[in-house]
């Protein structure tokens, strides 16, 4: 019999009043140890003394409430001031695989997990306080448990007897926050290439790179063994692949597009920008065979500032393989991946518009001497026509070398930084009339000399210049046997005679019509002009002039079209 402040006068009592001599009477002080006893089963009757019988209603409304405690998904025990259970709702003995947990310590019960915090000692804590404490444990298996000891205070004394302890099993919590945290720092580390492996690495070479740090991630960190990737391309809608692994042949060669219609789910994803969970590719109308024996797919988009750059998709063999949470997954990594993504693309433009400043700079800085060999060899030249052969022949070679060496550096320059590679602020508008197209230049104006070669040459002109209307006149003459210029500009005054003049005497080597005369607002001395239109002038320039202008005229002219 468990009796709850009971005197040993009322024990003996209590035996004779029942006749039984033998009864044992295992006597409590407070209702806490009563229910503690009662646990443990094997007692036939609960006694109560009269100046006790109150506080044996609180083990009775304790015991009334044992069954929702039993069916509880966390475990509930009761702790003595040494740690030790003495009750428990049962989940304890669960959760550990021990047929009691009674009398036994609760961290000795769990194996001495780990305690992470917030408080590295919750139980003290509740207990020299009087207030909750709360903790994290880690067991050796990767079991958590959060606990929570709540004290329970004797209110004659007001100090803490006990603590209900509430243990809940965080595991999968825990596993899918270092999950989350696992992909985030791979995709952070994706595209992580210091400057020196920067400049190491061709662009070839850091794509191969990050194709092998995302099959690793994906692999390793996700569990996902059929992969592929697809980058959306802005102007055609087209899906081109960058990745796949795992894929038949013929699906990865499918050409695929930013399409809801007929492009399976890797289109509808590209289109819509919203990820789609195919638990069954049997009866999903959207799938288009892709892995071979595949039973169920997930596909997500790539995003970058809210912009759909690409798609990451993923098959299994197994029907209904991927869940809610693998989709959140694979959405935290595609969105690092396509900031890898961008990084890469803004480090391979960088790099191309580098390059392209470079070419330029230099061409810029050896155009107006290479002219300036240009200029003085015609004009030793025509000294020597007729009279040295061989000089002039030299002079025909140191003419052919002067003009290699700007076409060398500007195919040096289209080799380093061809134009689609360069960053989309950089990038010119093109104009194809214009590309390869021979242009001379004729104006005492230095200025306007160099502003012809950076105006025209980056659309691929090939820009010469002359200082007077004599040189004009000696470039033409010596340009080459089956070479001739497809566009002359010429400033209507020059040093040695007019724009009129200068179009007369070149009447017989080229098309007046490929003539564009240069001049400011107004002037016309001598009705140049006037009387270069009655020649067959058909173009001029008046100065100061836009770069759509001079662009507008030059193509006019190289095209034949007639004045607008």
């Amino acid at each position: 019999m468990l009796c709850l402040g009971a005197t040993e006068r009322s024990a003996a009592d209590l035996r004779e009043a029942l006749s039984s001599p033998g009864l044992e009477i295992v006597n409590v002080s407070t209702p806490v140890r009563a229910l503690a006893q009662l646990a443990t089963g094997g007692f036939t009757a609960v006694y109560a003394d009269t100046q006790q019988f109150a506080r044996a209603l609180d083990p009775g409304r304790l015991l009334q409430n044992e069954r929702i405690l039993q069916g509880m998904p966390d475990g509930v025990v009761l702790l003595n001031a040494k740690n030790v259970v003495i009750w428990g709702n049962g989940k304890l003995r669960e959760w550990t695989g021990q047929e009691t947990v009674l009398g036994q310590n609760f961290y000795s019960l769990l194996g001495n997990p780990e305690i992470l915090g917030p408080d590295f000692c919750p139980f003290h804590t509740a207990f020299a306080s009087g207030k909750a404490s709360a903790s994290t444990l880690q067991r050796d298996d990767n079991v958590y448990f959060r606990v929570h000891a709540a004290p329970v205070i004797d209110p004659a004394t007001g100090r803490t007897e006990h603590l209900v302890v509430t243990i809940r099993d965080i595991s999968d919590e825990m596993l899918q926050q270092q999950k989350i945290a696992a992909i985030h720092q791979a995709g952070v580390e994706l595209a992580d290439l210091t400057t020196d492996e920067v400049a190491e690495m061709d662009v070839d070479e850091r794509i191969d790179l990050l194709k092998q740090n995302i099959l690793h991630c994906t692999q390793a960190v996700l569990n996902f063994d059929v992969v592929e990737i697809r980058m959306l391309n802005q102007e055609t809608g087209r899906l081109q692949p960058l990745l796949a692994v795992g894929m038949k042949p013929e699906a990865e060669a499918r050409e695929l597009r930013a399409d809801t219609n007929a492009n399976g789910v890797t289109g509808f994803v590209a289109a819509t920008g919203k990820s789609y969970l195919c638990e069954d590719i049997r009866e999903d109308p959207l799938y288009i065979e892709g892995a071979q024996d595949a039973r169920s797919s997930l596909t997500v988009p790539l995003m970058l500032h809210e912009q759909v750059i690409g798609t990451f998709n993923v098959e299994s063999p197994e029907t209904a393989a991927f869940s809610e949470s693998d989709r959140q997954f694979l959405e935290i990594f595609a969105r690092d991946l396509a900031v890898a993504l961008n990084t890469l693309e803004l480090l391979a433009a960088e790099k191309a518009t580098t390059a392209a400043a470079s070419v330029e700079a230099i061409h810029s800085a050896v155009a107006i001497p290479v002219d300036e060999i240009l200029n003085d060899a015609v004009n030793v030249m025509e000294r020597y026509i007729g009279h040295e052969p061989a000089v002039a022949e030299r002079l025909h070679r140191i003419l052919r070398n002067a003009r290699d060496i700007k076409q060398v550096i500007q195919k040096v320059g289209q080799s380093l930084a061809p134009i689609e590679a360069r960053a989309a602020g950089s990038r010119t508008e093109p104009h194809p009339v214009l590309s390869g197209k021979r242009v001379l230049v004729v104006d005492e104006d230095e200025a306007v000399r160099s502003a012809a070669h950076d105006l025209l040459e980056r659309y691929l002109c090939v820009v010469e210049t002359a200082h007077d209307g004599n040189e004009a006149l000696y470039m033409v003459r010596n340009l080459g046997a089956g070479h001739e210029y497809d566009a002359i500009l010429a400033d209507i005054r020059l040093p040695d005679m007019s724009g009129f003049e200068l179009l007369t005497k070149l009447q017989e080597h080229i098309d007046v019509g490929t003539m564009i005369l240069m001049t400011g607002f107004g002037y016309d001395p001598g009705h140049s002009i006037v009387n270069a239109r009655k020649a067959g002038l058909k173009e001029v320039l008046y100065k100061p002039f836009r770069l759509d202008q001079l662009l507008q005229t030059v193509e006019r002219v190289l095209s034949g079209e007639p004045i607008s």
